[in-house]
């Protein structure tokens, strides 16, 4: 939690000075919610560490309007938990670059315990 308010705090830094830097931040290491209610396990075999991930905003999602969807290679394996989506929603909406990639696999019963993945934030330009 520490990391991610301070990646935050940085980034907001950036953005109200209007400086411009290129960089990447860790936002934040999650679970993927949902694992077991979509395509995961169908693709699990495939899956490996360092793998990149899509995040797709939905925000017309009737369930979470901060809903950040997580796709591996086209497929949808879950979402950012809901405890963990708002900064990252706000940030998308606002148009910054985000990257995620599989961190660890794991076999285990909870479904919520089988895929980490990290979120790294782009800052591009703070002049905008």
């Amino acid at each position: 939690m520490a990391r991610w308010l301070a990646a935050l705090l940085c980034c907001w830094a950036v953005l109200a000075q209007g400086a411009e830097i290129r960089s990447r931040f860790l936002l934040q290491e999650s679970p993927v919610a949902g694992f077991r209610y979509h395509e995961g396990q169908e693709v699990w075999d495939q899956m490996r560490v360092g793998d990149p991930l899509a995040l797709v905003r939905e925000p017309d999602n009737p369930h979470d309007s901060k809903a950040v969807r997580v796709e591996w290679q086209g497929r949808l394996i879950g979402y950012v938990p809901r405890s963990d989506n708002e900064a990252l929603a706000r940030f998308l909406d606002q148009g910054m670059k985000a990257e995620a990639r599989i961190v660890r696999l794991k076999q285990a019963r909870n479904p919520r315990q089988r895929v980490l993945f990290e979120v790294f934030l782009e800052v591009q330009d703070g002049s905008r």
